[in-house]
């Protein structure tokens, strides 16, 4: 069916190859000690929104239909995928959708061994014996990473009238009914160990991601002014995820001004903007499976207040130094010593307008975070890279926080970087952040009216 008219309409993605599908399953079962590791895709969608595979399931196969299984034998490397039969009246209307009689295409662009029909599973996985694999963490899905899936998890445990088990848990539940001789491991830590490493397929999609990232973040300081509401800056990078290609937000905007900074991960967007307060600015696209990173702070009037640069122009300082220090084959520990080494005396002999502030700078030295988080297909990855050597190819947020909890001051510059073979590259340096420069692009906006958003007539949050 592969040479067939119906395998060119197909719902295939094409940025990654069979070659590379295949490799990456190699390198997943080559953590693994024997057994059979099984994985599920995202189930149908209730309502009109399109399906959206789950991160892991993506990253082995490529295959975005609902309901489907993957078993890979960890000794031989064999993969069977488990599709559901064809479904002429549902195709009718949505289209042509991958089933089990496509299985000969469904080989050609994915490298899996064998198309089984979903109707085979269960015999499939009655009474297997020896060690079965499982994913123990929730799959990702839109806008979501393991720190937000667990604590939906948390509360749905804690409600007293739900505590309904996870589909990951129910998965494992039905297959050792099945099969209740096996021993149940979990692959998730060594899955997600390998997503932190990215190919060069994945890093174009990134780039394109962080590209769109910068864009939307440059809009929406040029639709800045005093009146205009959070959520209208949001609605500015909705436009151009959207225009540019993007499903959608790769999670929910964080669009803050005034004490609402506070909140490190404030999501209501419903206060207008005032002159002489900041606005932080933390949001980026879904492209084709992977996200992005930033963190922007500017002026809502277009001019940074002495405090403002005191501050922002400090944490700015510091976020420069450690991009010139990231490289490969040295520990996040490592480079963040040698910049605080550098820093230290520059803020002890600083004169700063608060002895407060001063501490904070400090303290800003001696804090883990600034070399956060991994990025990929969320904006949360894995933390397994933090006691490693950081190698080509590792993506991840570059992000020092001023902290003032005596003034409930909260100042950021955030990037999305990769490690490359002799430094590392920004990959969101296309939206400004040295204060001359973003001063010119408020200057310039104020000027020409050349914000998406400045024709529209006020309105209120309701």
């Amino acid at each position: 069916m592969s040479n067939s008219p119906r395998a060119s309409t197909l719902p295939f993605q094409t940025d990654f190859s069979a070659s590379e599908l295949t490799l990456r399953r190699r390198q997943f079962l080559a953590e693994l000690e024997g057994g059979l590791a099984v994985l599920a895709s995202a189930p149908e969608v209730p309502g009109y929104d399109p399906i959206r595979q789950d991160n892991d399931f993506y990253y082995l196969t490529g295959i975005e239909g609902s309901h489907a299984y993957l078993t890979l034998d960890v000794q031989s490397g064999r993969g069977v995928l488990y599709l559901p039969p064809h479904d002429p009246k549902h195709e009718k209307s949505d289209g042509p959708t991958l089933c089990h009689e496509d299985g000969d295409a469904v080989r050609v662009r994915t490298g899996i061994d064998e198309v089984r029909p979903l109707s085979r599973l269960v015999a499939d996985l009655t009474g297997l014996v020896g060690t079965l694999w499982l994913a123990h963490a929730p799959a990702e899905n839109i806008r979501q990473c393991q720190d937000t899936l667990r604590h939906w998890q948390r509360r749905i445990a804690a409600d007293p009238l739900d505590a309904r088990p996870s589909r990951e848990a129910h998965l494992r539940d039905r297959i050792t009914a099945l099969s209740p001789g096996v021993l149940v491991r979990d692959f998730s830590p060594a899955l997600h160990r390998q997503r932190l490493q990215k190919s060069p397929a994945e890093l174009t999609l990134m780039r394109h991601a962080a590209t769109l990232t910068a864009l939307a973040c440059i809009e929406a300081m040029k639709a800045s002014r005093p009146g205009v509401f959070e959520y209208q800056l949001g609605a500015v990078a909705d436009y151009v995820f959207l225009a540019a290609g993007a499903r959608s937000a790769g999670y929910r905007p964080i669009i803050a001004t005034g004490a609402n900074i506070w909140m490190m991960h404030y999501w209501r967007n419903n206060t207008a903007l005032r002159a002489g307060d900041l606005v932080l600015f933390d949001y980026a696209p879904d492209f084709r499976y992977y996200t992005s990173d930033i963190g922007r702070m500017w002026p809502v009037n277009g001019t940074y207040s002495p405090l403002q640069r005191e501050l922002y122009g400090f944490v700015l300082e510091h976020h420069n130094l450690l991009l010139s220090l990231i490289r490969p084959h040295v520990t996040k520990a490592q480079v963040l010593a040698e910049a605080a080494e550098k820093l230290r005396p520059v803020v002890e002999a600083r004169s700063w307008s608060k002895p407060v502030y001063r501490t904070a700078a400090l303290r800003l030295l001696e804090s883990p975070r600034p070399l956060s988080h991994g990025v990929g297909m969320p904006v949360h990855e894995s933390a397994a890279w933090y006691d490693r050597p950081m190698s080509p190819g590792l993506v991840f947020a570059l992000d020092p926080e001023l902290v003032v909890p005596e003034e409930e001051l909260y100042i950021r510059v955030e990037d999305t970087v990769v490690v490359t073979e002799d430094g590392c590259e920004n990959l969101t340096a296309g939206c400004p952040r040295e204060i001359d420069e973003v001063e010119a692009l408020l200057r310039a906006s104020v000027a020409d009216c050349s914000g998406l958003i400045q024709h529209l007539p006020p309105i209120a949050f309701v």
